[in-house]
């Protein structure tokens, strides 16, 4: 969970034409789960894990879905400051998790991925639906974590086993002082 302090400040509302006093700082509390981004996709009715940019509008409705604060009103969210939104970016792109992976595929599928997609992993992985309420990132690598456990090991061709059996006769050899 992220915590951002909107400081108060006196603005300009372009649509009221007038000055606004804010005369208290707010604090939000957000998180990047799994139900936010379902929320953001059910009202712009596409999918959000795209590498094509957001627009201003949709990322401060990214936000608001992210909020866990409750009775936020929506003139807070035209107060965010420069250091607000690249707090919230920085945690968005944060792993929230000490797991790695060494061979880097997972980016190699063209399926556009959604949060029903999503869902549906944890539905077939039998992940708990209280982890769709976990940072996103962490999500998608326990769903990984799941799908590398699960697939069956990988048959050596005849040229690896061979090379095994002659590198393990080899250590009994060497251990043993024989010759064959």
């Amino acid at each position: 969970m992220l915590q951002i302090i909107i400081p108060a400040k006196e603005a300009w509302n372009e649509k009221k034409e007038e000055f606004v006093n804010i005369t208290q700082e707010h604090v939000l509390q957000l998180e990047h789960s799994l139900v936010s981004i379902s929320k953001w996709e059910s009202k712009y009715c596409k999918p959000f894990l795209t590498k094509s940019d957001k627009t201003y509008e949709e990322t401060i409705e990214y936000i608001k879905c992210m909020t866990i604060t409750q009775n936020v009103d929506d003139e807070v969210y035209n107060n965010l400051t420069k250091a607000n939104i690249e707090a919230i970016n920085n945690y968005i792109m944060e792993p929230r998790t000490a797991t790695t992976f060494f061979d880097d595929k997972a980016g190699s599928s063209r399926e556009t991925v959604t949060s029903e997609l999503i869902y549906y992993w944890m539905i077939a992985l039998n992940i708990p639906m209280e982890c769709q309420k976990w940072h996103l990132n962490r999500l998608l690598t326990l769903i990984r974590v799941c799908n590398v456990k699960n697939t069956p090991p990988k048959k050596m061709n005849k040229r690896d086993i061979a090379s095994r059996y002659a590198s393990l006769n080899a250590a009994r050899r060497s251990k043993f002082g024989s010759r064959g």
